[in-house]
Order: C-alpha cells, then structure tokens, then sequence
C-alpha cells in the first residue's frame, strides 16, 4: 500500500509531502495506481520549480521513499503560488484514495516533520 503524508503548517498551509511503499494494485511497470501516484507527486516538485520558482527541499532513497519540503521564508505571493499546486497535489491524491482506497491511503497531518 502507498502510504502519502502532508503536512500543514501552524496557519494551514500545507508545506510538505510524503509517499512510501508500493500499491500493490498491478504487476511492476503496469501499476496505474503506483503511476498516478507517482505522477502526481512529480508534477507538483516540477510545478513548484518550473512555474513558480519555488526550489522545495527533496529527499528521496532507493526504498522508494519520496519526500518534498517548500523552502522556510516564502513570501506571501510564493506562498499563495505554492498553495495552489499543494492543493492540487492533495485533491489528485484524495481522487486516488477515493478510487483505490486499497491501495492507497493519505493523511494529513499539523506540524511535524517529514522524515
């Protein structure tokens, strides 16, 4: 099962991301869960970085574990801008979740820190 954390901060925003662990649902290379997953997750890190000039914090390993923290003092403009595509990442998951609710689960999260 995929497991995909994120994390708001004290006034609500969401400010970090987390997914581990494989879904389970098709054979490797034919898992469109794991693929939408992944998809998701790498269009908001390139959004971030391409369209509005937000470098997160990645971390990722070779267990599959990938993890994405936005950078400490936004601006409000960049904030509001990393906003949008936060909450785009949070709803493309919950679509997931909602459809394969065997393979997937999301939690949100305040405060604490993405391993």
């Amino acid at each position: 099962m995929i497991q995909a954390r994120l994390v708001q901060d004290p006034e609500g925003n969401l400010v970090a991301c987390s997914v581990h662990g494989h879904a389970g649902y098709d054979d490797e290379g034919h898992d469109i869960v794991c693929a939408a997953v992944s998809v998701l997750t790498a269009n908001c890190i390139n959004s971030l970085e391409a369209v509005v000039h937000i470098r997160p914090v990645i971390r990722q390993n070779e267990s599959g574990v990938l993890s994405f923290t936005l950078p400490g003092g936004l601006d409000p403009r960049s904030m509001q801008d990393a906003q949008i595509l936060m909450k785009s990442l949070r709803q493309g998951l919950s679509d997931v979740v909602r459809e394969y609710p065997h393979f997937v689960k999301l939690a949100i999260s305040n405060g604490g820190k993405i391993q």
